[in-house]
Order: C-alpha cells, then sequence, then structure tokens
C-alpha cells in the first residue's frame, strides 16, 4: 500500500519539474535561434494556464523579440487572465508586439472587451492604444450583437481627435455590455 505521504512527494516533484521545465522554456525565449524561440512558444502554448503568469511578466521584458514571443503566446493560449496585460501591450514601442497584443485581444473576444474599454475611459489620448484598439473592435464589431455595441467607438476612434469622444463611447459601451444576458464580467 502506498502512503499518502509518498503520493504528496511524488506531486510536488512533479510540480518542481514543470516549473523547471516553464522556467527554462521561458529562458528559450530569449534565445537568437528563432527556431528555439519558436520551440518554446510552442510548449508553452501547449502548457496553457500554467505558463501565463510567466508569459505575462515577460510582456515588459527589455528586448522586443522577447515581448513579442510572450505576446504571440498568450493570444495563443487565450486565457482571459491575460487580458489586461495584453491592453497594457497595445502601448508597446514595438508595432510587431501592439499588433500581436490586438490579436490576443480578438481571440479572448468578449473577454478582451471589457478591459479594452476601460483602458479606453482612460488613456483615450495614446494613439498607439486608439490604433490598436480600432483594430480589435473593428473585428470583433462582425459580430451581429457586438457590432451594434461598438460600432460607435469605433466611429469615435476615426474622428481627428479620438480623445474627446472615445472615453464617452466607451461608457457607453461598456453599460450596454453590462446589460447582456451573457456578460459575466
Amino acid at each position: 500500500m502506498v502512503s499518502m505521504h509518498s503520493h504528496k512527494q511524488d506531486s510536488a516533484i512533479l510540480e518542481e519539474a514543470e516549473d523547471a521545465r516553464m522556467a527554462r522554456l521561458v529562458g528559450e525565449l530569449a534565445d537568437r535561434g528563432p527556431a528555439t524561440r519558436e520551440r518554446a512558444r510552442e510548449a508553452l502554448v501547449a502548457l496553457g494556464k500554467p505558463a501565463v503568469p510567466l508569459l505575462i511578466q515577460l510582456l515588459s521584458h527589455h528586448k522586443p523579440h522577447v515581448r513579442w514571443e510572450a505576446a504571440k503566446a498568450l493570444g495563443g493560449i487565450a486565457d482571459p487572465i491575460a487580458a489586461t496585460a495584453l491592453v497594457n501591450a497595445l502601448e508597446d514601442p514595438d508595432g510587431d508586439v501592439r499588433w500581436l497584443a490586438a490579436e490576443g485581444l480578438t481571440a479572448l473576444r468578449l473577454e478582451g472587451v471589457q478591459p479594452l474599454l476601460a483602458a479606453l475611459l482612460e488613456r483615450a489620448q495614446s494613439s498607439w492604444l486608439c490604433q490598436s484598439a480600432h483594430h480589435v473592435l473593428h473585428t470583433l464589431a462582425r459580430k451581429r450583437r457586438l457590432g451594434a455595441i461598438l460600432r460607435p467607438v469605433l466611429a469615435a476612434l476615426d474622428k481627428p481627435e479620438p480623445q474627446v469622444g472615445v472615453p464617452l463611447a466607451a461608457y457607453a459601451a461598456l453599460s450596454k455590455l453590462r446589460e447582456l444576458p451573457f456578460f459575466y464580467g
């Protein structure tokens, strides 16, 4: 008969091994070789949720290619926990990172819309945020029910001075989203 203590030890050993593997994979995202980075990213995406906190931390790495890999992986995992971090990455100095963050938010669908609209309420003066938000909202507005809610925000983003009309449009959209029966956040 195997003792309960033995199962706990085995579980702890497996968890340590998994943590070590994740740490190694995260380190490989900074590798010079694109093939090594791609393999590491794909392995982290396959790990899913457990990798998300480490990937979120990498969105603020000093090397743009590491932030790119993290944003790409987070988009592949599509965990709502990463939504706010992806919204913040919409203001990354690297345009490719911003694009992947927008793609990641698009993959989150409704779970990505709320933090994006909240950011537009506070930071509509950010041209990078507004450009990236336009991409996300335009893609999601193709959904019939969301389209009616998001189109006024898109119209405000298209105006010459979005910082004027976007906060009000984002607030109205958030209010309408909260009224939907399928909105939980």
